[in-house]
């Protein structure tokens, strides 16, 4: 029998007097890809965190090639060869590649720091990775995708043997998902363990031998991946059946709610034109750079617009700053919750209640308590977010849950717009299904639903309409019925064309 590299075994852990972790077992082998799934809130992330040295158990073994362990630090993890790549991006934005990557371990030339040596062994790591980057380029400079990026050459700088991704291709281009494909390979090839952990299972089937799953922190099976199903997968990690992955409602299209007109933003968004009617979703499709995520923030005045207008309920309405547009009616999910969508020092009970101070304080200025808790108690009900309490801090949410305490703060408001940029990234299954719900309810309620997403059956799936957008520019509107993925990516593709 080949020998584990990894065995956990007994596995407790308890944050706040809250289980997050019951009896845990994990194994894992040299050479291989196991897919470690669950629901957001599983234990997934703690599990892969006490491996690495982050957290401490509270109770069980742990063996590394063999050799069994205490509790380790992040040091000696890195010693042993095992590198995690989070979910969450864990850089200093304001420094540069190559400092990043060698952030805790620099090189030295006498008493000074060896930048050059740094940067050429970072321009090695990207080389070998074909990323073109400079490594003297601030991280905060960079597109969501290109940190991502630097996150995974930072993994692989140290030579890992046991390396674990956590939702690694959540901000990548399909091409450089691929790329990582090859990368995964290579390193597989090599003789090194990973740990790979996705909520996209339809890109597990391209990289994993065996899989792991947990429910609600217990251990529920292990075995070869190619045995399982996708509808067994998402059984058990659900523990139960998900009869339909993109639920559809029917609903009469009304009147216009909402239109944008020749609107220009910048470099990424060009003469756009867009409208939203009562009844009805529409998704914007488009890849990596197209100018979706540039139109949601010109939208929502997070960036300045060079020209256009946006009209509301038939009037023009002036948008400068995001408190414009929330006072209009116009609300923003956006794109990087971590960065934009929460205050991850307060609790979820502050970043549920913030936004909706307008409403919750008396003439005073005084927060009604009572407001608030009906506020905080019917977001945390409707979206189902797991916690212990509602005053822990954000940050210490998984991603799935710190995403639906965002959009919990925004449905408070009954806003007339509600824009999603990447509404599910990061999520799992069942709490994918609970978001598509939450937008059929909007629907339903006669909200306008605009929403982006770099999933094509998401997009597909869930939209009554598909505006598809190239540099900058809308290129191609499509119906759900005429809707496949190459007409979209036929659109994604066009730069030349416009409508």
């Amino acid at each position: 029998m080949e020998e584990y590299i990894v065995e956990l075994e007994h596995i407790n852990k308890s944050f706040a007097g809250v289980k997050v972790l019951k009896d845990v077992k994990f194994n894992l082998k040299s050479g291989e890809v196991m897919a470690l799934l669950g629901e957001n809130g599983a234990g997934k992330s703690t599990l892969m965190k006490i491996l690495s040295g982050v957290y401490t158990r509270d109770s069980g073994t742990m063996k590394v090639f063999g050799k069994e362990y205490g509790d380790l630090d992040t040091k000696k993890a890195h010693e042993l060869g095992i590198a995690i790549i989070h979910q969450e991006l864990n850089m200093c934005r304001h420094l540069t590649v190559a400092e990043n990557i060698f952030l805790g371990r620099e090189t030295q030339k006498g008493i000074t720091l060896d930048n050059k040596e740094m940067v050429e062994k970072t321009k090695e790591v990207l080389d070998s990775l074909k990323i073109d980057l400079d490594p003297n380029e601030i991280v905060g400079n960079l597109s969501v995708s290109k940190q991502q990026m630097v996150e995974i050459a930072k993994a692989l700088s140290i030579h890992a043997k046991i390396l674990v991704m956590d939702e690694p291709t959540s901000a990548l281009t399909a091409k450089e998902i691929d790329e990582l494909f090859r990368i995964i390979n290579q390193l597989r090839s090599e003789g090194c363990g990973i740990v790979y952990i996705s909520h996209r299972l339809e890109e597990l089937s391209h990289v994993s031998n065996r899989v792991t799953v947990l429910r609600d922190g217990e251990f529920i099976m292990n075995g070869e991946f190619q045995d399982c199903t996708m509808d067994q997968l998402i059984s058990f990690m659900v523990g139960r059946e998900i009869t339909e992955k993109f639920p559809r409602v029917s609903c009469e299209k009304g009147k216009k709610i909402f239109e944008v007109r020749h609107l220009n933003a910048g470099r990424m968004v060009r003469d756009v034109n867009l409208e939203l009617y009562e009844g009805e979703i529409v998704g914007i499709a488009g890849l990596m750079g197209a100018g979706r995520t540039e139109t949601t923030r010109a939208i929502f005045g997070i960036d300045s617009k060079d020209s256009g207008e946006i009209v509301l309920d038939g009037q023009t309405v002036t948008i400068n700053r995001p408190i414009d547009a929330i006072k209009a009616g116009i609300v923003l999910a956006p794109e990087d919750r971590k960065k934009d969508g929460l205050c991850t020092k307060l609790s979820v009970r502050d970043n549920l209640a913030l936004p909706n101070l307008d409403w919750l304080c008396n003439a005073i200025g005084k927060v009604d308590t009572k407001k608030e808790k009906e506020l905080v108690d019917k977001a945390v009900s409707n979206l189902s977010i797991k916690l212990s309490t509602e005053e822990i801090n954000a940050e210490s949410l998984s991603g799935g849950n710190q995403q639906k305490v965002v959009i919990g703060k925004w449905l408070a408001r009954n806003s007339r717009v509600v824009i999603f940029d990447e509404p599910t990234r990061g999520v799992d299954v069942g709490a994918k299904v609970e978001i598509y719900n939450l937008m059929n309810e909007l629907k339903k309620n006669g909200t306008g639903v605009l929403f982006v997403s770099s999933e094509l059956p998401e997009v597909m799936g869930i939209s009554d309409r598909i505006i598809v957008m190239c540099d900058g520019r809308i290129t191609g509107e499509l119906s759900p019925e005429e809707a496949t993925e190459d007409k979209i990516l036929a659109y994604a593709t066009e730069f030349e064309a416009k409508i």
